[in-house]
């Protein structure tokens, strides 16, 4: 019987030594893409054969080959635009290529076996059947007709930079419909960066499109999902019945073989980086996936990223090339709408210990008498920070991370946001026995207290007590919480809603008409450098939460109503609160860019970590110097002409979590290419130097290319 040698991506490290591909033999030839199971040890695990022999083989003399185990039938081959996004990703952001394709595929798909799956695959899917009624579409504006005339004649990618409320959405929607309706095989990718985003984008998306293509037509692919729930959406765009995919970061790895459209909704947010395994950027990997598979690009956002807003910049006369993004610009809200008036107020001139100031304070106050609603931003869950002992100064300190734990009051704990652990509050102070011990700093479940005390006179128009409530990561935990919660907030059962970031993204609230932060000074005087690009972003994407109704905010004119953001600082001349006040991002970008490119920071250079995480300090940092000694030793491309620039190794600003001790050395380079010729050299050594008797107490090293956090 002939034998086939077929070539398989494995599930294994980068840093095994396995190799990316490992040999098997074959009694029939199978296609590349084809998923199989093979044995590996005296496991069985799924592969994908990433290339194969087109002849029977022969072996040399006294080698052997394991069979292949069984092929997946049912399932087409992953196709050739799939393997190389995998492969560019593996190679650029440094990992084995197995890892990044088999995490790129439903956990349930590697656990069935051949019969199984087939089972699975004679289920009807959910949802499935045609439809054939028309889409009700809502009349553009002339901005947004603008947008979606030069997003279908032109190529791309495209900056879609729109104010909050400028119907960017409605632009996505118009330019997928074209897309569907004028290919029958078409599909398009539409991500957006929390998984709290998914389910009012999935009924959007349904309700306009389902009538037309089908309640199968659209499907989520997201971490939130069961295992088969997972699988039946990747099943369903793998074999093209799904014609829109929405998801997070996961789903740029989404089988889509008609693929012609991705979108990717505000774009700007750092959630797009996976912060774990091979640590690639789902908004890059787009433009390059639609790049090579012939698909348009948009990247939509209010506070574009500096990296987007630079490469999107039109010609001048020093620089004649321009961007090679197209950037389209949508500055007016939906209905002639009002943005939100930015009030500072100076903490300086408050009363010490003050959380609400008097004059927010009245504000909030009038707005719940009026029925309106107000929203309440501090990115800092839990009741406070830490507890300390006013008599010998000891601090909740976490055993395991050199970070806090911080005091949650609803359940009477402290917890370590960073690793978990978790104990009850003490009745007196561990180290001096004192039962003074108070909390210090402000967390969301102290404004919510704070604020039931100070509005509990206050009425609303039905003279009932105004109601607050509180969204964040410990509210939401329970499934169904979050939709629950936003369901109170869009019916009007709530006046006033404190939370963390989580709530200042996307959600299209029609009655808020006040948004304050209450202490966003913490990220001015950061030692990251995109700290005041972040708090912009974020205070801008806060603010658009205000006013979004145009017909609700007419009706409230009668009042004097306007939307307001209000800002709490004891910096209230900042730049970045300058910027916010004039709502000013083009002025923000420009100022920021040329502080970076006098610092030649990214984008004007490109930069990677290397990471070590061991048992002490000196073992992480001693695994980085050697590897460093061995890198100019071997005169690695970028080296000797110094066109990669290597810092010394420091410790990570959480120096310790879980009892690992992390340390981490930054490289630089003006170009992208000698940075990425400097990785795929330096891999070897990095694996050699690990290998070595005196890092034995090295847990694990990491390579991150593109880092959003230094």
């Amino acid at each position: 019987m002939p034998t086939y040698i077929v070539h398989v991506a494995l599930q294994t490290p980068s840093h095994s030594g396995v190799g990316d591909l490992l040999s098997y033999a074959s009694e029939r030839p199978l296609s590349p893409g084809t998923l199989v199971r093979v044995p590996l040890g005296t496991r069985e695990v799924l592969g994908v054969v990433w290339d194969a022999d087109e002849a029977p083989g022969e072996l040399p003399d006294g080698a052997t080959l394991r069979p292949i185990a069984g092929v997946l039938e049912g399932v087409a081959p992953l196709d050739a635009p799939w393997r190389r996004l995998v492969g560019f990703a593996a190679r650029y952001y440094q990992r084995a290529l197995g890892e990044v394709a088999l995490a790129a595929l439903p956990p349930q798909l590697r656990d069935l076996r051949p019969e199984q799956l087939a089972r699975r695959l004679r289920r009807p899917a959910k949802g499935a059947g045609e439809a054939s009624g028309t889409i009700e579409n809502i009349a553009l504006t002339a901005e947004q007709e603008s947008a979606r005339a030069r997003i279908s004649a032109e190529k791309g990618p495209f900056l879609l930079f729109g104010s909050t409320g400028s119907g960017k959405t409605e632009v996505y929607l118009r330019c997928v419909q074209e897309m569907l309706e004028a290919d029958p095989t078409a599909q398009a990718l539409v991500m957006v960066p929390e998984i709290n985003l998914t389910p009012q984008l999935e009924e959007r998306f349904a309700g306009r499109f389902a009538p037309r293509f089908g309640p199968g037509a659209v499907v989520s692919l997201h971490s939130g999902m069961t295992n088969p729930q997972r699988l039946a959406s990747w099943l369903a765009a793998h074999g093209g019945s799904a014609r829109i995919v929405l998801g997070t970061r996961m789903a740029v790895f989404a089988s889509l073989p008609g693929l012609r459209l991705i979108v990717v909704d505000e774009e700007h947010d750092p959630s797009y980086k996976q912060q774990e395994g091979a640590r690639y950027s789902a908004r890059d990997l787009a433009i390059w996936r639609g790049r090579e598979q012939g698909a348009k690009v948009i990247l939509g956002s209010a506070t574009p990223s500096l990296e987007s807003w630079h490469a999107s910049r039109p010609p001048t006369a020093e620089d004649p090339e321009g961007g090679r993004y197209v950037r389209l610009h949508m500055p007016s809200r939906i209905g002639a709408g009002a943005l939100a008036r930015v009030r500072r107020v100076d903490m300086n001139q408050q009363p010490r210990r003050t959380v609400f100031s008097a004059p927010l304070l009245q504000a909030i106050t009038e707005r719940v008498a009026r029925g309106e609603q107000s929203m309440i931003l501090l990115n800092r869950r839990g009741y406070a920070p830490v507890l300390h002992c006013v008599d010998c100064g000891w601090k909740s300190d976490c055993p395991h991370c050199s970070a806090h734990q911080v005091f949650h009051k609803t359940d009477r704990t402290l917890r370590c946001h960073h690793c978990g652990y978790t104990v009850r509050v003490p009745f007196h102070c561990p180290t001096c026995g004192s039962p003074d011990i108070h909390p210090m700093g402000k967390g969301t479940e102290q404004l919510e207290e704070q604020l039931g005390t100070l509005l509990r006179e206050v009425l609303r128009p039905d003279r009932t007590p105004a109601r607050i409530a509180r969204i964040d990561a410990d509210t939401t935990k329970a499934k169904g919480a979050l939709e629950a919660q936003l369901a109170q907030v869009h019916s009007g059962e709530v006046d006033v809603l404190v939370g963390t970031q989580m709530i200042a993204k996307g959600h299209d609230f029609r009655r808020i008409t006040l948004v304050a932060a209450v202490q966003p000074d913490g990220a001015l005087f950061s030692s990251d450098f995109r700290a005041a690009e972040r708090l912009f972003a974020l205070l801008m994407q806060a603010a658009g939460r205000a006013g979004r109704d145009a017909a609700y905010m007419a009706a409230q004119a009668v009042h004097g109503t306007q939307p307001e953001m209000w800002v709490q600082s004891f910096h209230p001349q900042h730049a970045v609160f300058e910027a916010l006040r004039k709502h000013d991002y083009e002025a923000f970008a420009a100022q920021q860019l040329k502080e970076r490119e006098e610092a030649a920071m990214p984008p004007f250079s490109y930069q990677a970590l290397v990471r070590a995480d061991a048992r002490t300090q000196e073992v992480a940092q001693g695994f980085l110097t050697a590897a460093t000694a061995a890198a100019h030793a071997a005169q690695l491309p970028g080296l000797p002409d110094g066109t990669v620039i290597l810092f010394p190794p420091v410790p990570l600003t959480i120096q310790r979590v879980a009892n690992v001790e992390r340390a981490q050395m930054l490289m630089e380079s003006s170009s992208r290419t000698t940075l990425q010729r400097f990785l795929a050299a330096w891999q070897p050594i990095l694996q050699a130097t690990r290998s070595q008797p005196k890092h034995k107490g090295l847990i694990r090293w990491l390579v991150d290319v593109d880092p959003l956090a230094i």
